[in-house]
């Protein structure tokens, strides 16, 4: 339905690279970055509000290059509620329809339904200025979906609630995509995400970096973002050799520190490793188990978390290892005292690039 082809924008030092991604019909599609990666640069440009350097848009297979941004079917919710405050909320989702100049009945017809679907029936002869931040965005929502846009932009809408009306905003998004709905929606929330869409695009420093399903670019994360993203603290970029001792194992190699993994790729291969900072043991004494990646280390920090403690060890690189408290008091741990780390290679995920 909506296909973006090597888009080009820059705007002072920042630079929209070469972006290029499809968005099919009744998709949920959902693009994750950190703030200034360009993610609402995108969507304006998307909207027509910006005009790309190169590149095309395609809409149902027509380009978009000429189309005004009125006539796009494109409809866009930004991160803070856009209404207007002298109007009621019927009044607010009915504008639309009556540009359009849809009779009376048929607005009212219309507006019963939208507010039915966004469930703020009850709200319609509300003053705007009485409305919570939950049901603002409902009625811009509403407002918007009176266009009938193709394709429905979410712009970190979520971002400004709080937990209990989250959990209702994404129940209502879920429902308006099973409806038919095609949906693209920036944030920068994992949880967010994963409940929402069934494709992902990761966008770092104005590229796309990765897509894919969920499962795909959560299990094979080719950033350090994305890895902190879903909570992998330990993602390091090396090269990938042939272990010298160890038959069954590769060594990815990464500022002099060998680390043994598992893997079926071909040997001098440049690449990412993952390992998950529960897999990790640490202990005072080198203990004598089946993990034969062994580091000496010096503590350099320590956090907690909420499944207890992440700990920070200098080995020549920073690994994190996540422990209990029970374990941080057992051994005694504190920064800057020396103890050693363990893993298994089959611990240890190998990505090429």
């Amino acid at each position: 339905m909506l296909r973006i082809e090597k888009i080009n924008k820059k705007i002072g030092k920042f630079t929209l690279n070469n972006i290029d991604f499809t968005v099919d019909k009744g998709d949920y599609f959902v693009l994750i970055g950190e703030s200034g990666a360009g993610k609402s640069i995108l969507l304006e440009v998307i909207t027509g509000l910006l005009i790309p350097d190169s590149g095309k848009i395609f809409l149902n297979g027509k380009d978009q290059q000429n189309t005004p941004v009125q006539n796009r079917k494109i409809g866009i919710v930004y991160q803070k509620p856009t209404l207007f405050p002298h109007m009621s909320v019927f009044e607010n989702i009915s504008y639309p329809l009556k540009i359009k100049k849809l009779s009376k009945n048929e607005i009212i017809k219309q507006v019963n339904q939208l507010a039915e679907d966004t469930e703020i029936s009850h709200l319609l002869i509300r003053n705007i200025a009485n409305l919570s931040g939950g049901e603002a965005q409902r009625v811009t929502i509403a407002r918007t979906l009176a266009t009938k846009p193709d394709i429905l932009l979410l712009d970190e809408p979520l971002s400004f609630l709080d937990v209990q009306l989250k959990r209702g905003m994404t129940s209502l998004l879920r429902k308006i995509n099973q409806s038919g709905q095609t949906i693209i929606h920036v944030t920068h929330d994992y949880d967010e995400a994963v409940s929402l869409t069934n494709k992902i695009a990761i966008i770092e420093n104005g590229t796309i970096i990765q897509t894919g399903t969920p499962q795909e670019v959560f299990q094979n994360p080719k950033s350090i973002f994305v890895a902190n993203f879903i909570g992998i603290r330990n993602f390091f970029k090396g090269r990938l050799l042939k272990a010298k001792d160890q038959s069954e194992s590769k060594v990815f190699e990464i500022n002099g520190i060998s680390i043994f993994v598992l893997s079926e790729e071909d040997e001098n291969v440049l690449g990412n490793i993952t390992i998950t900072s529960e897999s990790i043991i640490i202990s005072e004494e080198k203990i004598e188990s089946s993990a034969i990646n062994n580091f000496f280390g010096t503590i350099k920090e320590i956090y907690e978390t909420k499944l207890g403690f992440e700990v920070l060890v200098d080995i020549g690189i920073d690994i994190s290892v996540q422990i209990s408290r029970q374990s941080l008091d057992h051994l005694k741990l504190k920064i800057n005292k020396e103890i050693w780390i363990s893993f298994k290679a089959s611990s240890v995920s190998f990505i090429k690039n």
